[in-house]
Order: C-alpha cells, then sequence, then structure tokens
C-alpha cells in the first residue's frame, strides 16, 4: 500500500514527479558520463598522434568557418561496410588534441576521417576552388574566395597557439614564435589542404581495413 500510495502523491504533484523524472535522468546520465572521465584512451594520444601544425590548425578553423563539417562527418564507425568503403575505424585517441573534436552523422558527402595522402594538393585546391572540375556530378559548393584570401590574414595564430598550449597541447614557445613566419604568404586553400592532407594519418600501425 506504501508503494501504491507514493506512486498516488507522484501523479497528484506535478512538480513532484518533475523532480523524480529529473533526478533518475540524472542518475542514468551519471552512470553513462562518469566511466568515461576515467578512461585513459580517451585522453591518451595514440602512438603517432601530433598537434596540428599552425598551417593545418589554421585550415582546420576554416574548415570548420566554411561548415565542411556539416557534410562532412570526421568518423568511421567499427561496422565492416563502413571500415571497407573508408577505412580503419577511428579511435578517441586520434582526436586528443581536436578542440572542438569534429565526430558527426550526418554525411552529405563521404565520411573525411582517412583522406590524409589519398588525393594530391593539386586535386584537393581543384575539388576546393571548382568542385565540378574533378567530380562532375558534385553538389559540393565552390569556394573561389579561399584561392584569394591570406591564411593568416586576422595575425592571430600566436594567440590561438598559446591558448591551445594553456588546456595542454604541446606547443613549445619556439614554435609559437616560428608560427607567422610558417603562414608568411600562404593562401586559405593552401591551409585547409594542410589540414586535409593530415586527416587521419596518426593511425596505430597494424590497424588495417
Amino acid at each position: 500500500m506504501n508503494g501504491i500510495g507514493l506512486h498516488k502523491k507522484l501523479e497528484n504533484n506535478i512538480g513532484l514527479l518533475i523532480f523524480g523524472i529529473l533526478f533518475v535522468s540524472a542518475i542514468g546520465g551519471l552512470v553513462q558520463v562518469l566511466p568515461s572521465l576515467f578512461q585513459e584512451s580517451l585522453s591518451t594520444p595514440t602512438a603517432n598522434t601530433r598537434v596540428y601544425s599552425p598551417a593545418e590548425l589554421i585550415g582546420r578553423d576554416i574548415y570548420i568557418r566554411e561548415g565542411c563539417s556539416v557534410c562532412h562527418s570526421q568518423q568511421i564507425r567499427p561496422l565492416l561496410a563502413e571500415v571497407k568503403r573508408y577505412g580503419p575505424y577511428s579511435q578517441a585517441g586520434e582526436f586528443v588534441y581536436d578542440r572542438p573534436f569534429l565526430w558527426g552523422s550526418k554525411r552529405t558527402g563521404p565520411d573525411l576521417h582517412r583522406v590524409g595522402g589519398k588525393y594530391s594538393d593539386i586535386w584537393h585546391r581543384m575539388h576546393l576552388l571548382n568542385p565540378r572540375s574533378v567530380v562532375e556530378n558534385s553538389i559540393m559548393p565552390a569556394y573561389p574566395w579561399m584561392g584569394e584570401r591570406a591564411a593568416n590574414a586576422s595575425g592571430d595564430i600566436q594567440q590561438r597557439l598559446r591558448a591551445l598550449q594553456k588546456v595542454g597541447h604541446p606547443y613549445s614557445d619556439a614554435d609559437i614564435d616560428a608560427a607567422p613566419a610558417a603562414l608568411e604568404g600562404m593562401l586559405e586553400v593552401d591551409a585547409v589542404i594542410a589540414y586535409l592532407q593530415s586527416l587521419g594519418t596518426a593511425i596505430d600501425a597494424g590497424m588495417t581495413p
């Protein structure tokens, strides 16, 4: 009877019912989240994972700015069909230096996590500036302005690197000092290509599709 009485009390008191739902949901959420906070593999880079170079970092920011991550996921799931199509599945340690991470599920275009080294720089340049020149039926928009704008137009690459250094990315002071020179004369398209060519190259030796 006590159980039935408590149940009726919850049903008759909307505030108490909402509190009960939130309380139970919070417990369920903690059960899922807390173990991941202490899982070492999620915060330990794979053997070949490295921080982004200045060009790759700028390219990644442009990639996000132009909405590329909206149409292209960067997460190959451990499913046979995905591994056969895209390559070895993604590992958490490969994304330790990604802030924000770009895992996703929306795929208007193919997954790009293993695109690094798959095509030449010239192919990527043509694809970004005029996609139909290399993929006849592509629905991807062209980005001609990337071939005109300076990669480090804002001049804030050192501030970006210092911010990442503060949250634990292993950039040295020498790396930060040298960053502007590394971007000198570089266009946005060059930076995006540098980023794309880095994708998926931190794969652990021995992983095969």
